[in-house]
């Protein structure tokens, strides 16, 4: 069927914008289906990651309930490796530290509560992943690391732990003074219902004065 002039004219104009801007459009498709195909790729990916994460942050666990240190470190160690912005690198480098730590192997434990504190997102994971440190670099007798790990603001709930520690680590150095301010402290923030204000009450005592 024949056109008339102002259809003629409309075919023209749309013929010459495509001619113009029709390879923009087929770039512009093409990298939305490629982007779209990506993501779906990705996402298939980290939930395939998650899942076994989970399985293996579940055999770290079982493992470590029926005393088979060698198969929990090494399932925690796969997640760090493997899946470690999973949700459970943190608790897998966690359970690591505390099997090391109670194995007696306190740098490796030392490596595992670093790994948790480098990527743990919670604020409070943070918090406790310092103090935990700050506890094992006083155990190395590194008491300028410990202090410095300390230094930082704590959330209330976690200050008087970390004014205890400070208060441990000003007595190792002889600052009585210092030692004595913060056991105070500590015991302040504690608050009267907390078990270890009666050892940190003795500790004061142990300074005298």
């Amino acid at each position: 069927m024949a056109l008339d002039l102002e259809e003629q004219e409309q075919v023209d104009e749309a013929k010459a914008w495509w001619k113009q801007h029709g390879s923009k459009v087929i770039w512009g498709v093409t990298l939305f289906l490629l982007a779209a195909a990506g993501w779906r790729a990705w996402d298939t990916w980290t939930r395939n990651q998650a899942a076994e994460a989970s399985m293996l942050f579940d055999s770290a666990v079982q493992a470590a309930s029926m005393n088979d240190l060698k198969t929990a470190k090494a399932a925690a160690a796969q997640i760090m490796e493997n899946q470690s912005r999973s949700a459970y690198a943190v608790p897998a480098a966690w359970l690591a530290g505390r099997i090391n730590y109670e194995s007696g192997d306190i740098k490796s434990a030392r490596a595992q509560y670093e790994f948790a504190l480098d990527h743990a997102a919670d604020k409070g994971v943070i918090q406790l992943a310092r103090l935990r440190l700050a506890a094992l670099h006083f155990e190395e007798k590194d008491l300028p690391g410990a202090m410095k790990l300390l230094q930082d603001e704590f959330d209330p709930a976690f200050q008087g732990l970390a004014e205890q520690l400070k208060g441990d680590l000003f007595a190792a150095e002889g600052k009585t003074e210092a030692a004595r301010a913060a056991y105070k402290l500590a015991i302040e923030k504690l608050g009267d219902k907390s078990s270890l204000k009666p050892l940190i009450e003795i500790r004061l005592d142990g300074l005298g004065g």
